[in-house]
């Protein structure tokens, strides 16, 4: 899975089969809110995960835990590369001649 082999060398994450990746990666991002907050910020920066999503998810769920928030918001985001990368990835059944 795309999802799960970008981010689990991201946040450190075992591949342990039967767990739940997106709870591993839920508790991983609440260690890093309480002990590594500017960490974190700069591994949201650099997946590209909004900053305004993220203050939007956690003030419209103030009940929630932080860490599944932002674990969604970050697979989400994953996903939509992933689908833009399909979408646009060059047409492999071009004849030989006819490629540039």
């Amino acid at each position: 899975m795309f999802v799960k082999e970008n981010l689990s060398p991201i946040f450190d994450i075992q591949d342990n089969g039967a767990e739940d990746f997106e709870q591993r990666l839920a508790e991983k991002i609440n260690l890093l809110v309480a002990n590594d907050f500017s960490g974190l910020v700069n591994i949201l920066y650099r997946i590209d995960v909004s900053e305004l999503k993220v203050r939007q998810a956690l003030k419209d769920n103030p009940d929630q835990d932080a860490g599944s928030l932002i674990a969604t918001l970050i697979i989400a985001r994953m996903l939509h590369k992933y689908k833009m990368r399909e979408q646009f990835r060059p047409n492999s059944d071009i004849p030989d001649d006819e490629k540039w």
